[in-house]
């Protein structure tokens, strides 16, 4: 395998004939490195890491994916699987990007109240076509999210403490694994998969469609408290009262925000510490005023975006980016947080601590994400209280000192942690490495996930990812 160059940028070429034969078994592009459109195929939302792939196939349908599986495996070349590129944990370099963005279909079934997707459509897709029937799906905050790789992981969403993990709504997947096949996965069809793929993202192959249930939702009383940074404090430790005795139809977080001023930004937030609580609240908006009122009172918000909204508007709850920018996720979950908890918090993010997150975010749990799943899943994280989660702006040229200063504010409130993670909330080469996956689950979880993926992908095909190890025992 040689080394092409595109400006300053190396990459692999590909085996010989390679090109070539992808080229007559798919029917979407095949592209090579100094292609018009292979940039623009390789990009993705998260800056953080680039792909330098030796190919991409922009596929068309799921035989474009089978094709592009099966001529990958016979010539040793590790695969992986792009549709918005939220989620990036390590480069496909020297291998093979599949492109599903062009994969991107949504058929709902309003009578038995499911949705079918395709591997490539975002969320705001489904949203749309859900509304028109008076259903939702348990989309998460960013509705240019893929709806199929933030459902692999669990799927931590804005009604998540009624209805429990997007994953745990999935009837029906269809995936393409390492030896090419298309593979019908559903609670009696393959059912170990079914078990291991809602909740092991991306390492058993690529699911080409979902299906999953809706719930009847039209309306929220949600949106966002903003505060100015001196009240930090104050809103902290009255949101962590605030969240002991709320109802199940009550989701909500807080972040800190810390950032850039830059145009893209809105002025209010530019460059400065804002408290931003989020809320998305299933009842009556006269029911959610009354709840809420705690948080109104506790200081003046200098902007209260909260009331009665459409599903369809649910994005602006979060407001999170719309332009792609680099950044590591981090993520520990919380067996508790009390005030002790929230005064380490304030000192290591609060005002005058120096933190240089973007974003330092707690959510809360329990409710429908404490209680197993009707059917069972590798989703863990069940005994969790609250995830804390940051954002680290990626700093060129110097990722140990990202490394550092992401890690500070979690490792400061790892005293209060389950000491599991949260796969979802896990971004960028410097976050994702084996020791980090493994962290999500439990031993007993983590072994079966590794044996699983020892049967369906024993030579780690599927490996620019989140990536479980196959067995050692079972891959031979």
């Amino acid at each position: 395998m040689g080394i092409a160059q595109e400006g300053q940028v190396e990459f692999r070429s590909a085996p010989a004939g390679v090109a070539q034969e992808l080229a007559h078994a798919v029917r979407g592009a095949v592209l090579s490195p100094g292609d018009e459109d292979f940039a623009t195929e390789c990009a993705g939302f998260n800056l953080v890491a680039a792909h330098r792939p030796a190919l991409v196939v922009v596929a068309e349908g799921a035989a474009d994916v089978q094709a592009a599986v099966r001529i990958a495996g016979l010539h040793g070349l590790p695969v992986t699987v792009q549709s918005t590129g939220h989620g990036i944990s390590a480069p496909a370099d020297g291998g093979l990007l599949i492109s599903v963005r062009r994969m991107n279909g949504v058929a709902v079934d309003p009578i038995a109240r499911l949705a079918r997707v395709e591997a490539g459509t975002p969320w705001h897709k489904v949203i749309r076509s859900a509304a028109a029937h008076g259903l939702a799906p348990l989309n998460g905050s960013s509705h240019l999210v893929g709806a199929v790789g933030y459902t692999l992981g669990g799927g931590l969403g804005l009604l998540a403490r009624k209805y429990g993990y997007a994953a745990d709504h999935v009837t029906r997947l269809e995936i393409v694994s390492a030896d090419g096949e298309l593979r019908m996965v559903t609670q009696d069809q393959n059912a170990a998969l079914f078990w291991a793929l809602r909740g092991g993202k991306g390492n058993f192959g690529v699911v080409t469609a979902m299906e999953f249930e809706l719930v009847p939702v039209t309306r929220l009383y949600g949106g966002g408290l903003f505060y100015d940074g001196e009240d930090t404090s104050d809103v902290l430790h009255t949101w962590r009262a605030w969240t002991r005795d709320l109802p199940e139809a009550m989701t909500s977080s807080v972040a800190l925000l810390r950032l850039p001023d830059l145009p893209v930004v809105p002025a209010l937030l530019r460059g400065r510490l804002v408290v931003h609580v989020r809320i998305a609240f299933q009842g009556s908006a006269a029911e959610g005023e009354q709840l809420i009122r705690p948080l109104r009172t506790v200081a003046l918000p200098v902007l209260d975006t909260v009331g009665d909204m459409p599903y369809t508007a649910v994005q602006e709850i979060h407001q999170d980016p719309t332009h792609p920018l680099p950044y590591h996720e981090r993520s520990i979950v919380l067996r508790e947080l009390d005030h002790q908890a929230v005064t380490r918090l304030l000192a290591l993010a609060g005002p005058g601590s120096g933190c240089g997150e973007l974003m330092v975010e707690l959510r809360h749990l329990g409710g429908a994400l404490g209680r197993p799943p009707a059917v069972p899943n590798a989703v863990g994280n069940r005994d969790g209280a609250f995830t804390l989660s940051t954002l680290t702006p990626a700093i060129p040229g110097d990722p140990a000192a990202a490394e550092v200063a992401g890690s500070e504010v979690l490792e400061g409130l790892a005293p209060w942690g389950t000491g599991r993670r949260y796969l979802n909330f896990l971004g960028g080469p410097a976050t994702t490495g084996p020791d980090q996956v493994r962290a999500c689950y439990d031993a007993e979880t983590y072994r079966r996930l590794a044996d699983i993926k020892a049967v369906y992908d024993p030579q780690n095909l599927f490996r620019f990812n989140h990536n479980i190890v196959p067995s050692e025992g079972l891959s031979q």
